[in-house]
C-alpha cells in the first residue's frame, strides 16, 4: 500500500528512463526486422498473399487467445483474493517464512522485506505471475536500501527463485492451453511440478556455488 511504500527510495530517474527507452528501441528494431524479413521472403517466393492472410489470421487468433485467457486469469485472481481475505494466503506465507529465512538471512532481519518475499513466492506457487511481479519488485527495492548500484547475492537469488518458481497451479499455462482448445488444461500438473522443482533446485544450487566462486 502507499503508506508503507512511501519511504522506499525510488530508483534513479535518468537511468530508469534510459533503460526503458533502450528496451523499447530494441523491441521495435526486433519486430521491424521480423516483419521486414517476412515481407521480403513473401516477395522472393511469390507467396505474398499467403503472408498477408497469415498476418490477418494471426492477429485475429491473438485477440481470441487474450480474451479466453482473461476469463481464466480473472477466475484465479479472484480465488487468490478470496484466499487473502480469509487468511489462507497469510497462513501460506507463515509456513514459507522459516525456509525463506534460511535462503535470505539478510532479508530475514527486515520483517517487511520478508513479508514481500513470502507473498511473492506464494503468488508464484499459485501460478499468478502477474501478482508476483510487483511483490518481487517491492522486495528488491527494500533489499536495495543501503546498498550500492550492484545487485547483492540475495537479490540475484530472489530473481532466480522468482524466475524458476515452483508452481502448484500453473494458472497462466492452463489458460493458454484452454484458450487453444485443450479439453483438460490441467493434465500437465505432474510434469509442471517435477520440472519446477528441478529448475528451482538447479537455480538455487547454481546461485550458491557462483556466490562462493564469483568473488
Amino acid at each position: 500500500d502507499l503508506s508503507r511504500s512511501a519511504h522506499i527510495p525510488a530508483l534513479p530517474t535518468h537511468r530508469g528512463n534510459n533503460s526503458k527507452g533502450g528496451e523499447r528501441m530494441a523491441m521495435t528494431v526486433l519486430w521491424m526486422a521480423m516483419v521486414t524479413a517476412s515481407i521480403l521472403c513473401g516477395l522472393a517466393t511469390g507467396r505474398m498473399p499467403q503472408v498477408s492472410a497469415a498476418a490477418t489470421e494471426g492477429a485475429a487468433a491473438a485477440v481470441q487467445l487474450c480474451l479466453s485467457m482473461a476469463g481464466v486469469m480473472c477466475l484465479w485472481c479472484g480465488v487468490m483474493e478470496v484466499m487473502r481475505r480469509c487468511g489462507l494466503l497469510c497462513g501460506l506465507e507463515r509456513i514459507l517464512r522459516p525456509l525463506l529465512g534460511r535462503l535470505f538471512p539478510e532479508a530475514a532481519r527486515q520483517p517487511e522485506t520478508m513479508e514481500k518475499i513470502a507473498a511473492n513466492v506464494s503468488a508464484n506457487l499459485l501460478g499468478l505471475g502477474n501478482a508476483a511481479t510487483p511483490l518481487g519488485i517491492q522486495a528488491v527495492r527494500r533489499m536495495r536500501q543501503g546498498e550500492d548500484d550492484h545487485a547483492t547475492d540475495e537479490m540475484c537469488l530472489l530473481i532466480v527463485c522468482n524466475t524458476a518458481s515452483i508452481q502448484l497451479i500453473p494458472t497462466t499455462v492452463a489458460a493458454v492451453r484452454s484458450g487453444a482448445g485443450c479439453a483438460t488444461p490441467f493434465d500437465i500438473l505432474p510434469a509442471v511440478w517435477l520440472a519446477s522443482v528441478l529448475s528451482v533446485t538447479a537455480g538455487i544450487c547454481a546461485a550458491k556455488v557462483l556466490r562462493r566462486v564469483w568473488r
